[in-house]
């Protein structure tokens, strides 16, 4: 049992920790995530939620050592502290797929204050085909459309995808050593990219796949119906034949598929954009200027690809935004009136309650009434005067 206070923080100790800023103050939600990658990507998705009522603070699960990756986030820290105060951010990698069928899994599907990416991992977000066009113009500063991204990665998809079935089939039954991650990635290699001879290694991977297809069927007899209710099941999940790259090893596509890919593109557009200063340039001195700004203009490929955010429209990230909002709302709490001993600082004097007395009321004013009732007018002098002169005259008259 842990005996230090920064050994026991759990979404419980982050409540408090706000309940003693004030009703007034925003609510802290801590989101703890695998690697330092991950940080920007986890704030631009928790972003979005931030209002006068809460905020998001994202960091690493660092406590006596730096220790980073699922592991770490899940087993070490959230699995008995984890709340609507604290969640966990990680990569879903197969663990989504697996439907629960590890314990990792079983954290990743079910708990509902663990968030998870739905593709593999975040690098396969960044991958995302319709996206990496945006990215070359944002290194190259060049928008002429030279290679089809979207395209390719959704034929290189189709190509893998039945592939992909056995090693899903083989690790949710637990013999992912007969077909490791590691084999399949070296199966779906492309080897040394060129857009001219795209077809040309897309017609390669076909053969390899082909090959590692039949010795699987060979070595799994009487697994057809198995792998079509699979691909069903994974339908269901949203994997298709055209975004299974999505799901596949981030680092894999990562590294040895896009990055190549955008390699050769980025540098056929600069040269094409430095082909043209150099042939308008009126001079050399002109020109060397041109040149030199263009290149400072320029910048890396991987630090671009890291802030790739052009896949907010695909449906695996709605999937996590839907998430994102079924657990904000677990954590809503309903407002109840505030008592004084909750906050004794804020207490305020009770004013004084004035008795009221309907009968005394009433009595006070038919009492007034009955004294306005009581006042006699006051009597008029002038009257018996002005009778005393009309009875002189008549008498004057008579006579």
């Amino acid at each position: 049992m842990a005996k230090r206070l920064k050994d026991n923080i759990t979404s419980d100790y982050v409540t408090a920790s706000n309940r003693l800023n004030g009703r007034k103050a925003r609510r802290r939600i801590v989101a703890y995530v695998e690697a330092y990658d991950d940080v920007f990507f986890w704030r631009m998705v928790l972003a979005r939620y931030e209002n006068e009522h809460r905020y998001f603070e994202v960091m690493l699960p660092t406590r006596k050592k730096l220790s980073r990756g699922k592991k770490s986030v899940l087993t070490s820290l959230l699995l008995n502290g984890a709340g609507k105060d604290m969640l966990a951010c990680v990569d879903a990698d197969y663990d989504y797929l697996l439907q629960g069928r590890t314990e990792d899994s079983k954290q990743v599907c079910d708990n509902p204050y663990v968030l998870h990416t739905y593709v593999y991992a975040i690098e396969n977000y960044q991958c995302y085909g319709p996206s990496l066009h945006d990215m070359c113009v944002s290194v190259t500063l060049n928008d002429r459309k030279t290679f089809d991204f979207d395209a390719f990665l959704r034929r290189y998809s189709q190509i893998i995808y039945p592939l992909f079935l056995w090693n899903i089939f083989f690790y949710r039954r637990r013999k992912n050593n007969l077909f490791t991650i590691a084999d399949f990635n070296n199966v779906v290699a492309l080897g040394a990219f060129s857009t001219g001879k795209a077809s040309v290694l897309l017609d390669n991977l076909q053969r390899k796949v082909n090959r590692k297809l039949a010795a699987l069927r060979k070595g799994n007899p009487g697994t057809k119906e198995k792998l079509s209710e699979l691909s069903r099941d994974l339908r269901r999940l949203g994997v298709t034949p055209e975004t299974t790259y999505l799901y596949i090893q981030g680092h894999h596509l990562f590294d040895g598929v896009v990055v190549p890919m955008m390699q050769k593109v980025c540098d056929q557009l600069i040269r094409s954009r430095e082909n043209e200063i150099n042939r308008l340039a009126v001079h050399n001195t002109q020109r060397l200027n041109e040149l030199s700004c263009y290149d400072h203009s320029t910048v890396d490929i991987v630090p671009t690809l890291r802030r790739n955010m052009g896949f907010m429209q695909s449906e695996p990230y709605c999937r996590l935004l839907s998430d994102v909002e079924r657990c904000l709302k677990l954590g809503e709490v309903k407002a109840k009136p505030a008592k004084p001993e909750d906050n004794p600082a804020e207490v305020k004097p009770a004013p004084t309650k004035v008795e009221a007395k309907p009968v005394e009321l009433k009595s006070e004013t038919t009492e007034v009434k009955s004294k306005t009732t009581e006042v006699k007018p006051a009597e008029d002098k002038s009257q018996p005067v002005e009778a005393e002169n009309e009875k002189r005259s008549w008498d004057n008259h008579k006579r």
